[in-house]
Protein backbone atom coordinates (compact mmCIF):
# COMPACT_ATOMS: atom_id res chain seq x y z
CA UNK A 1 0.00 0.00 0.00
CA UNK A 2 1.47 3.76 -1.12
CA UNK A 3 0.95 5.46 2.37
CA UNK A 4 1.79 8.40 0.60
CA UNK A 5 -0.58 11.40 -0.71
CA UNK A 6 -2.53 14.28 1.40
CA UNK A 7 -0.34 17.35 1.22
CA UNK A 8 -0.76 21.13 -0.48
CA UNK A 9 1.81 19.99 -2.50
CA UNK A 10 0.59 16.25 -3.81
CA UNK A 11 -2.81 16.16 -3.09
CA UNK A 12 -4.73 12.81 -3.03
CA UNK A 13 -7.23 12.70 -5.88
CA UNK A 14 -10.16 11.92 -3.21
CA UNK A 15 -10.60 11.81 0.54
CA UNK A 16 -13.03 9.85 2.03
CA UNK A 17 -14.96 10.37 5.32
CA UNK A 18 -16.42 7.97 7.15
CA UNK A 19 -16.04 4.49 6.93
CA UNK A 20 -19.58 2.97 6.68
CA UNK A 21 -21.31 1.74 3.16
CA UNK A 22 -21.41 4.67 1.28
CA UNK A 23 -17.69 5.45 2.12
CA UNK A 24 -16.42 2.25 1.32
CA UNK A 25 -18.35 1.28 -1.20
CA UNK A 26 -17.54 4.94 -2.78
CA UNK A 27 -13.25 3.98 -1.92
CA UNK A 28 -13.41 0.46 -3.71
CA UNK A 29 -14.82 2.22 -6.95
CA UNK A 30 -13.06 5.26 -6.74
CA UNK A 31 -9.76 2.90 -6.44
CA UNK A 32 -10.49 -0.08 -8.52
CA UNK A 33 -13.10 1.54 -11.29
CA UNK A 34 -11.13 5.20 -11.76
CA UNK A 35 -7.53 4.44 -10.90
CA UNK A 36 -8.00 7.74 -7.91
CA UNK A 37 -5.60 7.82 -5.52
CA UNK A 38 -8.03 7.66 -2.45
CA UNK A 39 -7.50 8.04 0.83
CA UNK A 40 -10.05 6.66 3.90
CA UNK A 41 -10.14 9.06 6.97
CA UNK A 42 -12.35 7.66 10.42
CA UNK A 43 -12.43 8.28 13.91
CA UNK A 44 -12.48 4.89 15.10
CA UNK A 45 -11.35 1.98 13.20
CA UNK A 46 -12.23 1.00 9.34
CA UNK A 47 -14.52 -1.70 10.63
CA UNK A 48 -16.27 0.26 13.90
CA UNK A 49 -18.78 2.54 11.22
CA UNK A 50 -22.75 2.43 12.23
CA UNK A 51 -23.29 0.41 9.00
CA UNK A 52 -22.18 -2.54 11.56
CA UNK A 53 -25.22 -2.05 13.78
CA UNK A 54 -27.74 -2.27 10.99
CA UNK A 55 -29.39 -5.36 11.29
CA UNK A 56 -32.51 -5.74 8.54
CA UNK A 57 -30.95 -6.15 5.30
CA UNK A 58 -31.01 -3.83 2.08
CA UNK A 59 -34.10 -3.57 -0.01
CA UNK A 60 -33.62 -3.93 -4.22
CA UNK A 61 -35.83 -5.68 -6.47
CA UNK A 62 -33.46 -7.97 -7.42
CA UNK A 63 -35.75 -9.69 -10.22
CA UNK A 64 -35.25 -6.40 -11.99
CA UNK A 65 -38.67 -6.16 -13.48
CA UNK A 66 -39.76 -2.96 -14.29
CA UNK A 67 -43.23 -3.94 -12.09
CA UNK A 68 -41.17 -5.07 -9.06
CA UNK A 69 -38.94 -1.81 -9.12
CA UNK A 70 -42.18 0.41 -9.79
CA UNK A 71 -43.65 -1.48 -6.63
CA UNK A 72 -40.24 -0.29 -4.79
CA UNK A 73 -40.39 3.49 -5.91
CA UNK A 74 -43.94 3.60 -4.82
CA UNK A 75 -43.50 2.33 -1.46
CA UNK A 76 -40.59 4.86 -0.71
CA UNK A 77 -42.37 7.42 -1.93
CA UNK A 78 -45.55 6.82 0.20
CA UNK A 79 -43.42 6.19 3.43
CA UNK A 80 -41.64 9.71 2.20
CA UNK A 81 -44.60 11.61 3.21
CA UNK A 82 -44.86 13.97 -0.15
CA UNK A 83 -41.24 14.79 0.56
CA UNK A 84 -39.02 12.63 -1.36
CA UNK A 85 -37.32 13.74 -4.49
CA UNK A 86 -39.27 11.54 -7.12
CA UNK A 87 -35.86 11.64 -9.59
CA UNK A 88 -33.65 10.34 -6.67
CA UNK A 89 -35.63 7.69 -5.64
CA UNK A 90 -35.85 6.41 -9.06
CA UNK A 91 -32.36 6.29 -9.24
CA UNK A 92 -32.30 4.15 -6.07
CA UNK A 93 -34.19 1.66 -6.77
CA UNK A 94 -33.28 1.18 -10.43
CA UNK A 95 -29.41 1.32 -9.78
CA UNK A 96 -29.72 -0.74 -6.33
CA UNK A 97 -29.92 -4.29 -7.75
CA UNK A 98 -26.59 -3.90 -9.41
CA UNK A 99 -25.25 -2.60 -6.03
CA UNK A 100 -26.50 -5.65 -4.30
CA UNK A 101 -24.95 -8.00 -7.03
CA UNK A 102 -21.58 -6.14 -6.80
CA UNK A 103 -21.46 -6.28 -3.09
CA UNK A 104 -21.74 -10.07 -3.49
CA UNK A 105 -19.37 -10.19 -6.15
CA UNK A 106 -16.65 -8.95 -3.42
CA UNK A 107 -17.84 -11.67 -1.31
CA UNK A 108 -20.67 -10.65 1.02
CA UNK A 109 -22.39 -13.50 2.21
CA UNK A 110 -26.34 -13.12 1.79
CA UNK A 111 -28.71 -16.01 3.82
CA UNK A 112 -30.18 -18.00 1.30
CA UNK A 113 -32.36 -20.94 1.48
CA UNK A 114 -31.92 -25.18 0.98
CA UNK A 115 -31.94 -24.14 -2.64
CA UNK A 116 -29.81 -21.74 -3.23
CA UNK A 117 -31.85 -18.36 -3.60
CA UNK A 118 -31.68 -15.81 -1.34
CA UNK A 119 -34.26 -15.30 1.25
CA UNK A 120 -36.04 -12.03 1.38
CA UNK A 121 -38.04 -10.43 4.27
CA UNK A 122 -40.52 -8.12 4.53
CA UNK A 123 -40.38 -5.39 6.62
CA UNK A 124 -42.69 -2.11 7.69
CA UNK A 125 -44.01 0.21 4.42
CA UNK A 126 -42.77 -2.47 2.05
CA UNK A 127 -45.76 -3.99 0.23
CA UNK A 128 -43.58 -7.23 -0.56
CA UNK A 129 -40.94 -9.13 0.54
CA UNK A 130 -37.58 -7.93 -0.89
CA UNK A 131 -35.41 -7.00 1.93
CA UNK A 132 -31.77 -9.62 1.69
CA UNK A 133 -30.36 -10.10 4.79
CA UNK A 134 -26.77 -11.97 6.42
CA UNK A 135 -26.93 -13.85 9.51
CA UNK A 136 -30.79 -13.37 10.01
CA UNK A 137 -30.12 -9.53 11.27
CA UNK A 138 -26.60 -8.88 10.86
CA UNK A 139 -26.46 -7.57 7.59
CA UNK A 140 -24.58 -4.07 8.41
CA UNK A 141 -21.58 -6.27 9.79
CA UNK A 142 -21.34 -8.78 7.01
CA UNK A 143 -21.88 -5.56 4.43
CA UNK A 144 -19.26 -3.68 6.20
CA UNK A 145 -16.57 -6.96 6.54
CA UNK A 146 -16.95 -7.33 2.82
CA UNK A 147 -15.85 -3.75 1.89
CA UNK A 148 -13.16 -3.39 4.73
CA UNK A 149 -11.06 -6.18 3.10
CA UNK A 150 -11.59 -4.45 -0.51
CA UNK A 151 -10.68 -1.23 0.81
CA UNK A 152 -7.54 -2.61 2.60
CA UNK A 153 -6.56 -3.96 -0.48
CA UNK A 154 -6.99 -0.60 -3.23
CA UNK A 155 -6.90 2.77 -0.76
CA UNK A 156 -3.82 4.52 -1.08
CA UNK A 157 -3.62 5.96 2.33
CA UNK A 158 -5.72 5.07 5.44
CA UNK A 159 -6.52 7.06 8.27
CA UNK A 160 -7.68 5.37 11.40
CA UNK A 161 -8.86 6.54 14.90
CA UNK A 162 -8.13 10.48 13.01
CA UNK A 163 -10.73 12.98 14.26
CA UNK A 164 -12.00 15.51 11.32
CA UNK A 165 -12.28 18.90 12.75
CA UNK A 166 -13.19 21.31 9.94
CA UNK A 167 -13.52 21.43 6.28
CA UNK A 168 -10.65 23.20 4.52
CA UNK A 169 -11.97 25.99 2.51
CA UNK A 170 -9.66 27.84 -0.10
CA UNK A 171 -11.15 30.34 -3.10
CA UNK A 172 -14.91 29.08 -2.92
CA UNK A 173 -14.04 25.09 -2.93
CA UNK A 174 -13.19 22.17 -0.49
CA UNK A 175 -9.69 21.11 -0.70
CA UNK A 176 -9.74 18.85 2.22
CA UNK A 177 -9.89 18.97 6.16
CA UNK A 178 -8.33 19.65 9.34
CA UNK A 179 -7.60 16.44 11.44
CA UNK A 180 -6.51 15.51 14.58
CA UNK A 181 -4.70 11.98 14.59
CA UNK A 182 -4.22 9.19 17.01
CA UNK A 183 -1.20 10.98 18.74
CA UNK A 184 -3.00 14.31 19.21
CA UNK A 185 -1.30 16.38 16.40
CA UNK A 186 -3.27 18.43 14.63
CA UNK A 187 -2.82 18.74 10.54
CA UNK A 188 -4.44 19.10 7.28
CA UNK A 189 -5.12 16.15 4.62
CA UNK A 190 -5.27 17.96 1.34
CA UNK A 191 -7.38 16.15 -1.65
CA UNK A 192 -9.12 17.77 -4.92
CA UNK A 193 -11.87 16.17 -3.83
CA UNK A 194 -13.52 15.21 -0.80
CA UNK A 195 -16.87 13.02 0.48
CA UNK A 196 -18.06 13.37 3.33
CA UNK A 197 -20.07 10.11 4.59
CA UNK A 198 -19.59 10.09 8.39
CA UNK A 199 -23.08 9.05 8.99
CA UNK A 200 -25.97 10.76 11.39
CA UNK A 201 -26.51 12.07 14.77
CA UNK A 202 -27.84 9.50 16.37
CA UNK A 203 -26.29 10.60 19.83
CA UNK A 204 -28.75 13.64 20.27
CA UNK A 205 -30.85 11.57 22.00
CA UNK A 206 -30.76 9.69 25.80
CA UNK A 207 -32.22 6.41 24.38
CA UNK A 208 -30.80 5.43 20.86
CA UNK A 209 -29.64 2.75 18.05
CA UNK A 210 -26.80 4.50 17.24
CA UNK A 211 -23.38 3.74 18.72
CA UNK A 212 -21.36 6.85 20.55
CA UNK A 213 -19.41 7.79 17.34
CA UNK A 214 -22.25 9.13 15.70
CA UNK A 215 -22.19 12.67 16.27
CA UNK A 216 -23.29 14.57 12.98
CA UNK A 217 -19.55 15.33 12.61
CA UNK A 218 -19.65 16.52 8.81
CA UNK A 219 -23.32 17.52 8.79
CA UNK A 220 -22.36 19.82 11.68
CA UNK A 221 -18.44 20.76 9.87
CA UNK A 222 -20.61 21.56 6.89
CA UNK A 223 -22.90 23.87 8.51
CA UNK A 224 -20.06 25.80 9.69
CA UNK A 225 -18.69 26.07 5.83
CA UNK A 226 -22.27 27.41 5.22
CA UNK A 227 -23.00 24.33 2.74
CA UNK A 228 -26.67 23.75 2.40
CA UNK A 229 -28.54 21.65 4.71
CA UNK A 230 -31.97 20.17 5.05
CA UNK A 231 -34.78 17.97 6.61
CA UNK A 232 -33.03 17.81 9.72
CA UNK A 233 -36.04 18.21 11.55
CA UNK A 234 -37.28 14.93 10.46
CA UNK A 235 -35.27 11.83 12.52
CA UNK A 236 -36.71 8.01 12.26
CA UNK A 237 -37.32 6.50 15.63
CA UNK A 238 -36.91 2.57 15.58
CA UNK A 239 -40.31 1.38 17.03
CA UNK A 240 -38.87 -1.78 18.51
CA UNK A 241 -35.04 -1.21 20.72
CA UNK A 242 -34.87 -3.70 23.04
CA UNK A 243 -36.19 -2.31 26.16
CA UNK A 244 -32.96 -2.93 28.19
CA UNK A 245 -29.75 -0.94 29.66
CA UNK A 246 -27.77 -1.58 27.50
CA UNK A 247 -26.19 1.45 25.37
CA UNK A 248 -26.71 1.26 21.79
CA UNK A 249 -29.95 -0.10 22.28
CA UNK A 250 -30.18 -3.83 20.60
CA UNK A 251 -32.44 -3.50 18.13
CA UNK A 252 -35.41 -6.24 17.54
CA UNK A 253 -35.22 -6.49 13.59
CA UNK A 254 -38.41 -5.18 11.77
CA UNK A 255 -37.91 -8.57 10.16
CA UNK A 256 -39.47 -10.09 12.95
CA UNK A 257 -42.60 -8.27 12.27
CA UNK A 258 -42.52 -8.99 8.81
CA UNK A 259 -42.15 -12.68 10.01
CA UNK A 260 -45.30 -12.86 11.87
CA UNK A 261 -44.45 -11.06 15.40
CA UNK A 262 -47.14 -8.92 17.27
CA UNK A 263 -47.27 -5.76 19.18
CA UNK A 264 -48.93 -5.78 22.13
CA UNK A 265 -49.50 -3.16 24.85
CA UNK A 266 -49.70 -3.66 28.56
CA UNK A 267 -53.50 -5.03 28.44
CA UNK A 268 -51.71 -8.21 26.14
CA UNK A 269 -53.85 -7.00 23.35
CA UNK A 270 -52.59 -5.92 19.93
CA UNK A 271 -52.58 -1.42 18.96
CA UNK A 272 -51.43 -1.26 15.52
CA UNK A 273 -51.16 -2.75 11.87
CA UNK A 274 -47.16 -4.14 12.88
CA UNK A 275 -46.25 -3.70 9.02
CA UNK A 276 -46.84 0.17 8.50
CA UNK A 277 -43.95 2.64 8.50
CA UNK A 278 -41.77 3.41 11.42
CA UNK A 279 -43.61 6.76 12.49
CA UNK A 280 -46.58 5.02 12.76
CA UNK A 281 -45.85 2.90 14.67
CA UNK A 282 -43.43 4.49 16.67
CA UNK A 283 -45.96 7.39 17.25
CA UNK A 284 -48.75 4.11 17.99
CA UNK A 285 -46.25 2.80 20.98
CA UNK A 286 -45.82 6.02 22.66
CA UNK A 287 -49.57 6.61 22.55
CA UNK A 288 -49.97 3.36 23.90
CA UNK A 289 -47.28 3.66 26.98
CA UNK A 290 -48.83 7.06 27.91
CA UNK A 291 -52.56 5.34 27.67
CA UNK A 292 -50.94 2.47 30.32
CA UNK A 293 -48.25 4.55 31.88
CA UNK A 294 -45.84 2.17 31.36
CA UNK A 295 -41.94 3.12 29.58
CA UNK A 296 -42.39 -0.28 27.29
CA UNK A 297 -45.02 -2.42 25.36
CA UNK A 298 -44.70 -5.83 24.00
CA UNK A 299 -42.94 -7.78 20.90
CA UNK A 300 -44.56 -11.36 21.33
CA UNK A 301 -42.54 -13.01 18.64
CA UNK A 302 -43.05 -16.74 20.61
CA UNK A 303 -45.57 -17.64 17.11
CA UNK A 304 -42.24 -17.67 15.23
CA UNK A 305 -40.91 -21.13 14.09
CA UNK A 306 -36.99 -21.27 14.09
CA UNK A 307 -36.52 -18.30 15.63
CA UNK A 308 -32.56 -19.57 16.00
CA UNK A 309 -32.04 -20.65 12.76
CA UNK A 310 -33.92 -17.40 11.09
CA UNK A 311 -32.48 -14.98 13.45
CA UNK A 312 -29.04 -15.93 14.71
CA UNK A 313 -27.92 -12.70 16.01
CA UNK A 314 -31.01 -11.98 17.83
CA UNK A 315 -30.97 -15.07 19.32
CA UNK A 316 -27.62 -14.79 20.86
CA UNK A 317 -28.40 -11.04 21.88
CA UNK A 318 -30.96 -12.12 23.84
CA UNK A 319 -30.03 -15.31 25.08
CA UNK A 320 -26.86 -13.25 26.83
CA UNK A 321 -29.63 -11.13 28.64
CA UNK A 322 -31.58 -13.81 29.52
CA UNK A 323 -34.37 -13.57 27.44
CA UNK A 324 -36.06 -16.78 25.86
CA UNK A 325 -37.99 -15.47 22.67
CA UNK A 326 -39.47 -19.04 22.18
CA UNK A 327 -41.17 -18.82 25.61
CA UNK A 328 -41.90 -14.82 26.88
CA UNK A 329 -43.09 -11.43 25.07
CA UNK A 330 -39.78 -9.24 24.46
CA UNK A 331 -40.01 -5.49 26.53
CA UNK A 332 -39.87 -3.12 23.12
CA UNK A 333 -40.06 1.12 22.98
CA UNK A 334 -39.01 4.05 19.95
CA UNK A 335 -35.48 4.48 20.24
CA UNK A 336 -33.72 7.13 17.98
CA UNK A 337 -32.62 5.52 15.13
CA UNK A 338 -31.76 7.30 11.60
CA UNK A 339 -31.39 11.05 10.55
CA UNK A 340 -33.71 11.74 7.25
CA UNK A 341 -31.88 15.08 6.35
CA UNK A 342 -28.14 16.35 5.85
CA UNK A 343 -26.19 17.97 3.46
CA UNK A 344 -28.25 18.93 0.25
CA UNK A 345 -26.94 16.77 -2.95
CA UNK A 346 -27.67 16.26 -6.52
CA UNK A 347 -28.53 13.20 -7.86
CA UNK A 348 -24.79 12.42 -8.15
CA UNK A 349 -23.81 13.65 -4.46
CA UNK A 350 -22.86 16.78 -5.41
CA UNK A 351 -23.03 19.57 -2.28
CA UNK A 352 -23.63 23.48 -2.58
CA UNK A 353 -19.42 23.20 -1.83
CA UNK A 354 -17.57 22.49 -5.00
CA UNK A 355 -14.95 19.80 -4.38
CA UNK A 356 -17.79 18.19 -1.86
CA UNK A 357 -19.77 15.62 -2.27
CA UNK A 358 -21.78 13.76 0.19
CA UNK A 359 -23.38 10.48 0.70
CA UNK A 360 -25.35 8.20 2.94
CA UNK A 361 -27.18 9.27 6.20
CA UNK A 362 -24.84 12.12 6.34
CA UNK A 363 -26.50 13.64 3.22
CA UNK A 364 -29.73 14.65 2.12
CA UNK A 365 -30.35 13.41 -1.65
CA UNK A 366 -34.06 13.54 -1.45
CA UNK A 367 -34.47 9.55 -1.57
CA UNK A 368 -36.27 9.77 2.48
CA UNK A 369 -38.39 12.41 2.78
CA UNK A 370 -40.14 12.76 5.83
CA UNK A 371 -39.63 9.41 6.99
CA UNK A 372 -37.24 6.63 5.95
CA UNK A 373 -38.71 3.17 4.28
CA UNK A 374 -37.10 0.70 5.98
CA UNK A 375 -33.54 -1.05 4.68
CA UNK A 376 -33.55 1.77 2.06
CA UNK A 377 -30.56 3.20 4.27
CA UNK A 378 -28.05 0.66 3.57
CA UNK A 379 -29.08 1.27 -0.46
CA UNK A 380 -28.38 4.74 -0.53
CA UNK A 381 -25.10 4.52 0.48
CA UNK A 382 -24.56 1.84 -1.96
CA UNK A 383 -26.11 3.95 -4.62
CA UNK A 384 -25.40 7.26 -4.01
CA UNK A 385 -21.48 6.77 -2.86
CA UNK A 386 -20.47 5.10 -6.34
CA UNK A 387 -22.54 7.98 -8.34
CA UNK A 388 -20.42 10.64 -6.84
CA UNK A 389 -16.82 8.62 -7.39
CA UNK A 390 -18.76 8.60 -11.09
CA UNK A 391 -18.91 12.27 -10.83
CA UNK A 392 -15.59 12.67 -9.69
CA UNK A 393 -13.93 10.69 -11.86
CA UNK A 394 -15.39 12.42 -14.84
CA UNK A 395 -14.40 15.63 -13.60
CA UNK A 396 -17.42 17.42 -12.38
CA UNK A 397 -16.36 19.54 -9.39
CA UNK A 398 -20.09 21.63 -8.25
CA UNK A 399 -23.54 20.34 -8.35
CA UNK A 400 -25.96 20.40 -10.74
CA UNK A 401 -30.10 21.44 -10.75
CA UNK A 402 -31.14 17.59 -10.14
CA UNK A 403 -32.58 15.58 -7.27
CA UNK A 404 -32.35 17.68 -4.06
CA UNK A 405 -30.34 20.41 -4.80
CA UNK A 406 -33.39 21.47 -6.69
CA UNK A 407 -34.85 23.20 -3.00
CA UNK A 408 -31.67 25.30 -3.15
CA UNK A 409 -32.89 28.28 -4.72
CA UNK A 410 -29.68 29.76 -5.93
CA UNK A 411 -30.34 32.34 -8.86
CA UNK A 412 -28.92 31.12 -11.72
CA UNK A 413 -28.68 27.76 -11.09
CA UNK A 414 -31.95 26.19 -9.90
CA UNK A 415 -35.21 27.57 -11.74
CA UNK A 416 -37.89 29.36 -9.78
CA UNK A 417 -40.86 27.93 -11.85
CA UNK A 418 -38.95 24.23 -12.34
CA UNK A 419 -42.28 22.15 -12.44
CA UNK A 420 -39.90 19.04 -10.79
CA UNK A 421 -38.82 21.37 -7.87
CA UNK A 422 -39.72 20.93 -4.35
CA UNK A 423 -39.81 24.00 -3.08
CA UNK A 424 -37.03 24.96 -0.61
CA UNK A 425 -37.86 27.56 1.68
CA UNK A 426 -34.85 29.26 3.44
CA UNK A 427 -34.66 28.46 7.48
CA UNK A 428 -33.59 31.28 9.47
CA UNK A 429 -31.92 30.56 13.07
CA UNK A 430 -33.37 32.62 15.73
CA UNK A 431 -31.07 34.31 18.05
CA UNK A 432 -29.44 32.63 21.06
CA UNK A 433 -31.34 32.90 24.28
CA UNK A 434 -28.99 33.03 27.28
CA UNK A 435 -30.75 30.72 29.33
CA UNK A 436 -28.23 32.18 32.17
CA UNK A 437 -27.17 28.14 33.15
CA UNK A 438 -23.54 26.53 32.23
CA UNK A 439 -21.55 23.93 33.20
CA UNK A 440 -17.86 22.74 32.45
CA UNK A 441 -18.34 19.25 32.67
CA UNK A 442 -17.90 17.75 29.16
CA UNK A 443 -19.45 14.44 29.49
CA UNK A 444 -22.78 16.22 31.23
CA UNK A 445 -23.07 18.65 28.75
CA UNK A 446 -23.71 15.85 26.22
CA UNK A 447 -25.73 14.12 28.77
CA UNK A 448 -28.71 16.89 29.36
CA UNK A 449 -28.32 17.60 25.34
CA UNK A 450 -29.46 14.38 24.83
CA UNK A 451 -32.27 14.04 27.79
CA UNK A 452 -33.35 16.91 27.05
CA UNK A 453 -34.00 16.19 23.01
CA UNK A 454 -34.99 13.20 24.14
CA UNK A 455 -38.58 14.55 26.25
CA UNK A 456 -38.55 18.12 24.09
CA UNK A 457 -37.73 17.13 20.41
CA UNK A 458 -38.13 13.32 20.19
CA UNK A 459 -41.07 11.16 18.79
CA UNK A 460 -43.53 13.68 19.31
CA UNK A 461 -43.13 17.73 19.62
CA UNK A 462 -45.08 20.75 20.53
CA UNK A 463 -44.28 24.69 20.63
CA UNK A 464 -43.47 24.81 24.37
CA UNK A 465 -41.55 21.46 24.13
CA UNK A 466 -39.62 23.25 21.33
CA UNK A 467 -39.11 26.11 22.87
CA UNK A 468 -37.16 24.47 25.80
CA UNK A 469 -34.92 22.30 23.81
CA UNK A 470 -33.57 25.36 21.66
CA UNK A 471 -32.82 26.81 25.47
CA UNK A 472 -30.98 23.82 26.39
CA UNK A 473 -29.34 23.82 23.02
CA UNK A 474 -28.12 27.81 23.37
CA UNK A 475 -27.04 26.97 27.19
CA UNK A 476 -25.06 23.91 25.62
CA UNK A 477 -23.02 26.25 23.18
CA UNK A 478 -22.62 29.13 25.96
CA UNK A 479 -20.82 26.65 28.16
CA UNK A 480 -18.91 25.06 25.34
CA UNK A 481 -17.56 28.97 24.69
CA UNK A 482 -16.66 29.15 28.28
CA UNK A 483 -14.54 26.53 28.18
CA UNK A 484 -12.99 27.39 25.40
CA UNK A 485 -15.12 25.38 22.64
CA UNK A 486 -14.80 27.69 19.51
CA UNK A 487 -17.11 27.32 16.77
CA UNK A 488 -14.38 26.83 14.45
CA UNK A 489 -11.20 24.89 14.89
CA UNK A 490 -9.41 22.51 17.00
CA UNK A 491 -10.06 22.65 20.44
CA UNK A 492 -7.01 22.95 23.00
CA UNK A 493 -7.23 21.86 26.52
CA UNK A 494 -4.02 21.88 28.27
CA UNK A 495 -1.88 20.86 25.06
CA UNK A 496 -4.45 17.82 23.79
CA UNK A 497 -7.80 18.55 21.27
CA UNK A 498 -10.73 17.97 23.12
CA UNK A 499 -12.73 15.75 20.46
CA UNK A 500 -14.89 15.28 23.35
CA UNK A 501 -15.80 19.11 23.58
CA UNK A 502 -16.27 18.70 19.69
CA UNK A 503 -18.33 16.48 19.65
CA UNK A 504 -21.08 17.86 21.57
CA UNK A 505 -20.39 21.44 19.60
CA UNK A 506 -21.25 19.34 16.51
CA UNK A 507 -24.31 17.89 18.48
CA UNK A 508 -25.50 21.34 19.55
CA UNK A 509 -25.19 22.73 16.12
CA UNK A 510 -27.32 20.15 14.39
CA UNK A 511 -29.65 20.41 17.49
CA UNK A 512 -30.05 23.98 16.57
CA UNK A 513 -30.87 23.78 13.01
CA UNK A 514 -33.13 20.58 14.06
CA UNK A 515 -35.06 22.24 16.92
CA UNK A 516 -35.38 25.81 14.41
CA UNK A 517 -36.78 23.56 11.50
CA UNK A 518 -39.18 21.82 14.02
CA UNK A 519 -40.20 24.93 15.17
CA UNK A 520 -40.84 26.15 11.69
CA UNK A 521 -42.58 23.13 10.98
CA UNK A 522 -46.25 24.19 12.14
CA UNK A 523 -47.59 20.34 10.64
CA UNK A 524 -47.07 16.87 11.53
CA UNK A 525 -45.51 15.08 8.62
CA UNK A 526 -43.87 11.44 8.42
CA UNK A 527 -41.43 11.67 11.43
CA UNK A 528 -42.15 14.87 12.48
CA UNK A 529 -45.18 15.07 14.85
CA UNK A 530 -46.57 18.31 16.52
CA UNK A 531 -48.85 17.35 19.11
CA UNK A 532 -50.53 21.37 18.48
CA UNK A 533 -50.43 20.72 14.50
CA UNK A 534 -51.70 17.18 14.61
CA UNK A 535 -52.26 17.39 10.77
CA UNK A 536 -50.35 17.53 7.49
CA UNK A 537 -50.60 20.67 6.08
CA UNK A 538 -50.30 20.79 2.10
CA UNK A 539 -48.66 23.97 1.46
CA UNK A 540 -46.28 23.07 3.88
CA UNK A 541 -44.76 20.31 1.28
CA UNK A 542 -41.90 21.79 1.02
CA UNK A 543 -37.68 21.24 2.61
CA UNK A 544 -36.63 23.70 4.63
CA UNK A 545 -32.99 24.76 3.91
CA UNK A 546 -30.51 26.09 5.69
CA UNK A 547 -27.38 27.98 4.23
CA UNK A 548 -25.19 30.63 4.65
CA UNK A 549 -27.10 33.19 2.80
CA UNK A 550 -30.29 32.72 5.55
Amino acid sequence: MNATGGTAADPLDLLVLGSGVAGLSAAVRAAANHGLRTGVLTKGGLDLATTRWAQGGVAAALSGGSEEIDLHLADTLAAGAGLCDADAARVLVDEGPRRVEELIALGAEFDRDERGNLELAREGGHSVARVVHAGGAATGAEIERALVVAVRRTAAVLHEHTFALDLLVRDGCCVGVVAVDPSGRVHEVHARSTLLATGGAGQLYSVTTNPAVATGDGVAMALRAGVAVADLEFFQFHPTALHHPLMPRPLLSEALRGHGALLRDADGERFVDELQPRDVVSRAILTSMLEHGTDHVWLDATGLAQFGRRFPTIHDDLARIGLDPSREWLPVAPAAHHQCGGIVTDLWGASSLPGLWAAGETACSGVHGANRLASNSLLEGMVFGPRAVEAIGEGVDGPTATGAMRAVRTPGRVPADDPLVIGGVQLRLPPPVDSGRASGDVAELRRSLQRHLSTDAGVVRSRERLDAAMRTVDATLRSLDAIGAPLTGPVAHEGRVRVDAIEVRNLAEIARVLVAAALARTESRGTHARADFPTTDPAQTHRLVLTRDS
